[in-house]
């Protein structure tokens, strides 16, 4: 099981966007140097956030992004669904008709795998940015 890589840095930078003033704007250039995440990468990843209204942007001198609501309202999966991202255990396609590994039924361990897949997913529907930076 992984988590991708751009995933993983989104809720680096959001993190670290909800631990400063939320009202302020913050540069994509400022949470690269303290996340050590590429600004290249990180734009990539705001123009999707933007366009799913979790972040917004603010044009100027001292623009940047704020997030578009407040820290304990986004949810580690709205963060996952913006970048066309979820948690998957298994590696058929569970709607698919050719089953698991191309046959015709699920593999053994198949719902074991499932089960897994619906427990962690919940988990990130139950955090939030807010629940990161208070620990």
């Amino acid at each position: 099981m992984r988590l991708n890589t751009k995933s993983r840095y989104a809720v680096m930078a959001l993190a670290d966007m909800a631990s400063f003033n939320p009202n302020k704007p913050i540069s994509l250039r400022d949470i690269s140097l303290r996340q050590s995440i590429s600004l290249q990468y990180l734009e990539q990843i705001f123009l999707k956030l933007k366009k799913y209204n979790i972040v917004r942007s603010v044009r100027g001198s001292n623009g940047g992004y704020v997030l578009s609501k407040n820290s304990n309202n986004i949810k580690l999966s709205e963060i996952f669904s913006a970048l066309n991202e979820n948690v998957k255990t298994i590696g058929c396609d569970k709607n698919s008709k050719k089953g698991c590994n191309g046959r015709s039924t699920k593999c053994i361990t198949h719902d074991l795998w499932d089960e897994l897949d619906l427990h962690i997913n919940a988990f990130f529907e139950n955090k939030n940015l807010e629940d990161l930076i208070r620990n």
